[in-house]
């Protein structure tokens, strides 16, 4: 097989056997293989040093390297059997049995032929189509990250722009969205490191894209956590009369920020001493990925269990109120309220905590397609959909139109002190208490 060949093989394979995030690091693949080829070539190469060392060189087929397999020395009419490479099987997870026979005119051709023997066919109908499916649903969380990202960063300027909306409640929002924003952009990030097609960056120190999967590995922790941190936060609104919110701020940003650095720092070091593989983007070790998935499984029971605790304070707050409202209203505000709950919790990760390994298509699509949009779906219900921003844009609005009518020749001075008294009656009776008025909105 020509390298080329052998390089088109390597980057289809990738694709079609593993799930997106899951299959080798294309370079971790390449280092293998180059290390089997200098394994061999010094082989053959001891094989032709002992060869000429005899008066008769022994006759047959020499040891061959084909770019994929050592074939060691035989003579004719030899029936040779090598096992698949190591690479192939890092790929496949499977192991077979490859053939040449030794004639007088040579080596013949390799039998069955290595795709095949190895597990794979990459003629195979339907490996073309799980690779459409991959590439489509990279394509998918590629697009829900940037809109995600670009969302996400304008609902953040305008929360930190409006000191009116600073509160305890916009605080934690303000941090989940940095949050989403650091997950989509170590998301990108991990996909230009590892996912390049460029061969020529595999010999590079591997201490940078180690870097990087910590790096993402927390974003990911960090993100689920505030996610968290969410959740608690409402939880004791409804639950709690009286506390201090900023003591309260401070304990959610040590546990938003703090708690997350723990755990992927404690599963660095683990990796590094117990398994430290390529550039640790596979986790082959179930107890050491434990370290990090156990807090992940953690946070999103916990936050199902405030969702429901939540859902069960509101029906029976909405109950007492049926004697003296519509019933039918009462439950359209819970009905409401359960949907804005849902992706500010994360309740929809729930559905894949246990998934078997036969759902992995389906639970990527949820966690990777489905899941780049959360952040985009956060950002408009809570800042654009929110009645306080948009009360709080009108009147930024409302004063710059004002501070543009002055320069205006007609009906000057009606304008101008109709929309004075106006602004005044808004602004002068009691700015501290709007102040507090716009962040004790409802809750939910």
């Amino acid at each position: 097989m020509r390298p080329r060949q052998l390089w088109l093989l390597l980057l289809l394979l990738a694709c079609s056997v593993h799930p997106v995030g899951a299959f080798p690091r294309l370079c971790d693949v390449l280092q293998v293989l180059w290390a089997e080829q200098d394994q061999c070539l010094q082989d053959l190469s001891r094989e032709w040093t002992d060869d000429l060392g005899l008066e008769q060189p022994t006759p047959g087929c020499k040891g061959l390297w084909d770019n994929m397999s050592c074939w060691p020395s035989a003579e004719p009419g030899w029936t040779v059997e090598v096992g698949c490479p190591r690479f192939l099987q890092m790929l496949t997870g499977r192991n077979g049995s490859m053939f040449r026979n030794c004639t007088r005119g040579g080596w013949s051709e390799t039998f069955p032929m290595p795709d095949v023997a190895c597990g794979i066919n990459v003629n195979n109908l339907s490996n073309e189509k799980r690779h459409a499916y991959l590439l489509k649903l990279k394509v998918m969380y590629t697009v829900g990250y940037s809109s995600s990202l670009v969302m996400l960063l304008v609902a953040l300027s305008i929360l930190c722009a409006f000191r009116r909306l600073h509160c305890t409640r916009n605080y934690i929002h303000m941090h989940l969205f940095v949050s989403f924003i650091l997950r989509a952009l170590s998301n990108f990030i991990k996909d230009a490191v590892l996912f390049s097609d460029d061969a020529a960056h595999c010999d590079a120190p591997r201490v940078g894209c180690k870097l990087v999967m910590v790096f993402f590995q927390y974003c990911i922790v960090a993100n689920y956590t505030w996610l968290l941190v969410e959740g608690l936060y409402l939880h004791a609104l409804l639950v709690i009369s009286f506390f201090s919110e900023r003591k309260c701020l401070q304990g959610f940003v040590a546990l938003g920020w703090g708690s997350p650095a723990i755990f992927v720092t404690s599963w660095a070091i683990t990796r590094h001493f117990l398994e430290d593989v390529g550039c640790w983007d596979i986790n082959a070790n179930a107890s050491i990925w434990w370290v990090i998935r156990g807090p992940v499984i953690v946070s999103i029971l916990m936050n199902f269990i405030l969702f429901i605790n939540i859902l069960r304070i509101l029906m029976t707050k909405l109950r007492t109120q049926e004697t003296r409202g519509n019933a039918g209203h009462h439950y359209k505000r819970l009905a409401k309220s359960t949907l804005l709950l849902i992706p500010l919790f994360g309740v929809h990760y729930m559905v894949f905590v246990f998934s078997p390994e036969d759902a992995m298509e389906i639970q990527l699509f949820f966690e990777l397609a489905l899941g780049s949009f959360q952040g985009l779906v956060v950002a408009v219900l809570y800042c654009f959909l929110n009645g306080e921003v948009q009360l709080e844009v009108q009147k930024k609005w409302q004063q710059w139109h004002l501070r543009e009518l002055p320069m205006r020749p007609v009906a000057l001075s009606s304008s101008f002190g109709t929309g004075t008294s106006g602004l005044t009656h808004g602004t002068k009776a009691s700015p501290s208490e709007q102040s507090r008025g716009t962040c004790r909105a409802s809750v939910i």
